[in-house]
């Protein structure tokens, strides 16, 4: 789940349309660099999965909203959406048929802790449909995840896309030059994910993800976020930026990304 969060850290500086900065010679990280809501709802889910491995979907739903509320009564002022905000401070909170990209950023535990893709797929519905249960925020989630589970299972780029653009319907076909102009801050799965699996389809590695995806504006932190999940299963993330991401949370969230890392670490070992 380093790339996730590592492209929210890198894209936080350059969020929203006054601070796009529609280049790749930007400074990876700066004073303004932090972790923002994509962190903390990413690391939120990770830790319900954690918490529910194997369980029925009614446990692990519960789970998800637990972990969700708590850590964002945490992390208050991270940059949650309006809506979003308000879900968490619901005693009894339901989901909003939302189809913003606050699905598909958080998702990335989905991929990497299920052991099949169909169990990656169903996690990843689990985990949008506490909020986004609208059909295309449970299809942003699940092309994501699917991105990501392909990626880390040693699928090519060429794999990926078809898949992506077979099951769920995405055009992949425009490259990021052509979208770069005109793009713009949005906040829906639809004008966020084809972009974000269009900059690391054309990455050359983990950084240059991020940058590209940064490179396009828009919702860059959430981009780069989604960006980053998919280029860390295929790329792999070098070990000082895993440390310049693990120095820029808190003890409480490092320890959840540690506590994923040595799960997947134990897989491989008994695998």
């Amino acid at each position: 789940m380093y790339g996730a969060i590592l492209g929210d850290i890198v894209g936080s500086p350059y969020e929203f349309d006054c601070n796009n900065y529609k280049a790749k010679d930007f400074p990876l990280f700066s004073q303004r660099s932090e972790f923002t809501d994509d962190t903390v709802m990413t690391l939120a889910v990770a830790q319900a999965l954690l918490d529910t491995h194997g369980q029925d979907a009614i446990t692990i739903k519960t789970a998800l909203v637990r972990e969700m509320q708590r850590l964002g009564h945490a992390y208050p002022d991270k940059g949650y959406g309006v809506r979003f905000n308000q879900w968490l401070y619901e005693d009894n909170p339901q989901p909003y048929l939302s189809y913003g990209n606050g699905s598909a950023m958080r998702v990335s535990p989905a991929a990497w802790l299920a052991e099949s893709m169909k169990e990656a797929l169903h996690l990843a519905q689990l985990t949008a449909e506490v909020t986004h249960d609208h059909p295309e925020g449970i299809k942003g989630a699940q092309a994501v995840t699917a991105a990501i589970f392909l990626a880390r299972t040693g699928h090519s780029k060429v794999e990926i896309k078809a898949y992506v653009e077979c099951e769920f319907s995405y055009d992949l076909t425009r490259t990021c030059d052509e979208i770069r102009p005109t793009y713009h801050h949005v906040e829906s799965c639809q004008e966020t994910v084809p972009q974000a699996i269009a900059a690391f389809l054309e990455s050359m590695d983990f950084e240059d993800a991020l940058r590209t995806a940064v490179s396009l504006g828009g919702d860059s932190d959430t981009l780069a976020a989604i960006t980053g999940s998919i280029a860390e299963a295929f790329y792999g993330v070098q070990e000082d930026l895993k440390q310049e991401c693990r120095k820029r949370l808190t003890p409480e969230l490092e320890g959840i990304l540690q506590a994923c890392e040595n799960v997947l670490l134990l897989r491989q070992k008994l695998w």
